[in-house]
């Protein structure tokens, strides 16, 4: 796995200075790519067995400088997932609602259910980073906060969350460029602001909080990944390959969880297929099927002396045998009525010839 993680509370503050953002060296580009369509097809099958066990939820925490590819690590990363099963949460400036409550109120609000994933654009930590650094709340608040997250990360953690938290670390010269790329870019110039620019005096600031927050908050249940993010194909692996880590542990018990889905389902439709009703279902549906699907059951044209139909077909197709014979038995009976009374009449006329000559006679 590329990134650095951290699984344990520090005793001493990281230094993220220490940690490239730049990618590995052998590692170029294409073969980044390559590798991330790879992970990223993992990644989906994991996410549609958490959907479908629905014992386990995942929430991602995406945390970074301004421009570190916040956004754009959702659109590339989770474009691998299945929407249905995903929802992106972004934390602003709080509310005054959210204000009027504890700092973790919304983002508790905002926790995955059981079988879906979260993105967290910012999130908690913005208590502990942004609040620190513009000095929005005293030293003994924002200090004893740290405990706090723990506690509620734990929380969700016994409740069956999956949890992976991700720090873009970018570069000063990568955020500048960038910078300058929105300006000089009319479609990009909607994300300039001009509180990105000057917190660039507060580089060093945001840097210390940042390593605060992860040698005070990594744990065994909501580790912390600082994710090398001067290139964004190489963000995109390191990122991809952390989420499909967290999720693979949990890969056979998901698949027991269906496979024991799966037989409860059966059942059920075997037993509706016995009632009348799911009888007549099951053969239509049968009839329809027959030379679609790719099975022995269901060929075009199933010989005697060939694999069984299936029980409903199997029923439907002696129903109509039966009904067949039933009409032959009748139509052959109307035939003899009618030829016997056929024969009735002939005699009658014979009788009749016969008094008229009579007649004659006398």
């Amino acid at each position: 796995m590329y990134g650095t993680k951290f699984s344990e509370p520090q005793d001493k503050r990281i230094s993220l200075a220490k940690i490239s953002t730049e990618p590995p060296e052998g590692l170029d580009r294409e073969a980044a790519e390559a590798k991330f369509a790879g992970v990223g097809e993992e990644l989906f099958e994991l996410q549609q067995l958490m959907y479908g066990a629905g014992t386990h939820s995942l929430l991602v925490v995406l945390q970074g400088r301004d421009a570190a590819g916040k956004d754009g690590t959702v659109k590339h990363v989770v474009g691998w997932l299945n929407p249905r099963g995903v929802e992106v949460a972004s934390f602003g400036v709080p509310s005054e609602l959210e204000r009027d409550h504890d700092f973790l109120w919304r983002a508790h609000l905002v926790a995955p259910r059981r079988g879906h994933a979260t993105i967290f654009n910012r999130s908690h930590y913005e208590d502990v980073l942004v609040v620190r650094v513009d000095k929005l709340a005293p030293q003994s608040v924002w200090r004893a906060r740290y405990e706090q997250i723990n506690q509620f990360e734990a929380l969700l953690a016994s409740a069956n969350t999956i949890i992976v938290k991700l720090m873009l670390h970018i570069s000063p010269e990568e955020q500048a460029e960038r910078f300058v790329e929105r300006e000089l870019d009319a479609t990009k110039a909607f994300k300039l602001n001009v509180g990105d620019w000057k917190k660039r005096t507060q580089w060093r600031a945001y840097t210390q909080a940042y390593e605060d927050a992860i040698a005070r908050c990594a744990s065994a249940h909501a580790p912390w990944v600082v994710v090398p993010a001067d290139k964004k194909w190489f963000r995109n692996l390191v990122v991809a390959e952390a989420l499909r880590d967290a999720l693979a542990p949990h890969k056979r018990r998901w698949r027991r969880a269906l496979d024991e889905l799966g037989k409860e389902q059966l059942a059920a439709l075997e037993a509706y297929r016995a009632t009348p009703a799911g009888a007549k279902v099951a053969a239509t549906i049968a009839k329809q099927a027959r030379g679609r699907v790719d099975h022995p059951d269901y060929a075009q044209e199933p010989s005697d002396g060939g694999a069984e139909a299936p029980e409903a077909a199997k029923k439907a197709k002696a129903k109509d045998k039966n009904r067949d014979k039933n009409r032959d038995k009748s139509k052959k009976g109307k035939e003899k009525a009618k030829d016997k009374k056929g024969k009735g009449k002939g005699r009658d006329k014979d009788k009749d010839k016969r008094k008229k000559r009579k007649k004659k006679e006398d």
